[in-house]
């Protein structure tokens, strides 16, 4: 056993980017297993992360996904997909340093089809497109920041992104 394991891949991007779906088609396809960090939380906690933000606030909440993240990074070797706005702790920014990121992105029109009327997403109460967009201009820079590949998702199926992905990490 290797003194450190590190993710094959960490997927990165905002919500409906499209991370969890390309998240199992790589681990498919590379024969690993994957992991998303919202998933950890929610077996962690027994709750949905709706229910965490709604009842313990969102500070809770991010507390929780960068333990989980911090967990995920220092024990899993496979597929690795995060919360859209994990990246937004710098501790989770300095633990990806050194592991293979990819940054999924979406454009606003392709994110606001994919979430729909986000349903089940707590930061997006209100005006859908215009909350979407908001997390997108402050996010963005962030998710730049930590990549090591950016993928674009808009107008492709979730197999050509993944298929992009492997040929990046070839």
């Amino acid at each position: 056993m290797t003194a450190e394991m590190t993710p094959r891949v960490v997927l990165v991007g905002p919500m409906g980017a499209g991370k969890t779906t390309v998240a199992g088609l790589l681990g498919d396809a590379w024969g690993l297993p994957v992991r998303d960090t919202d998933a950890d939380i929610e077996a962690a906690s027994g709750r949905e992360i709706s229910d965490i933000f709604v009842e313990s606030g969102e500070e809770h909440f991010r507390d929780l996904e960068a333990a989980a993240v911090a967990t995920a990074i220092a024990e899993h070797d496979g597929v690795l997909a995060l919360g859209g706005g994990a990246v937004l702790r710098p501790e989770t920014r300095d633990l990806l340093a050194g592991v293979p990121v990819v940054f999924l992105r979406v454009g606003l029109s392709d994110a606001v089809k994919r979430v729909g009327l986000g349903v089940g997403r707590p930061l997006l109460l209100g005006n859908v497109r215009a909350r979407i967009k908001a997390l997108l201009d402050e996010r963005t820079p962030v998710y730049e920041s930590v990549a090591a590949h950016v993928v674009d998702t808009d107008g492709r199926t979730p197999d050509e992104v993944a298929a992009e992905i492997q040929e990046l990490l070839r």
